[in-house]
């Protein structure tokens, strides 16, 4: 089965100079943890994710400091938070995005979300445009339906 039979075709997207907290908000609303991000000619330029979110506002030693707990949120988290609805989209997104041709394998698609800890995968075609989007949900239940 190709990664094209499952994908979803109506794709929410985002636009790179949209206002962070807007983006959040869609997030939040539509219940998902990340969406593609595109510029003014369409093309992919991102992906705003929770995971980016969370980067940008907590302090980076955050990283590396292991299982420490703290009682109370670092005060610069609420300064980052209270700062957030001046960003736009294209200040927090990853830039770097994995991508997946039209005609993968179900089980080529399921590889790259492990290797890559990906949760969603957009979908390109032969011109390099977004034509879906794939989530680790969407392999889990096309797989397991295969060989009901």
């Amino acid at each position: 089965m190709k990664v094209k039979e499952i994908m979803t075709k109506k794709i929410t997207s985002l636009n790179f100079e949209d206002n962070a907290v807007t983006a959040l908000e869609l997030l939040l609303k539509l219940k998902i943890s990340g969406l593609p991000v595109i510029n003014d000619t369409g093309k992919l330029v991102g992906m705003f994710t929770e995971k980016e979110i969370l980067a940008k506002i907590l302090p980076k030693y955050l990283e590396n400091v292991g299982g420490f707990v703290y009682d109370e949120n670092p005060k610069a988290v609420k300064q980052k938070i209270l700062s957030f609805g001046d960003l736009k989209v294209k200040d927090v997104m990853r830039k770097e995005v994995i991508t997946i041709d039209e005609d993968s394998a179900l089980c080529e698609v399921a590889h790259t979300m492990l290797v890559q800890k990906a949760r969603r995968i957009p979908i390109i075609d032969k011109a390099k445009n977004i034509v879906g989007i794939v989530s680790r949900g969407d392999i889990v239940k096309a797989l397991f339906n295969e060989y009901k």
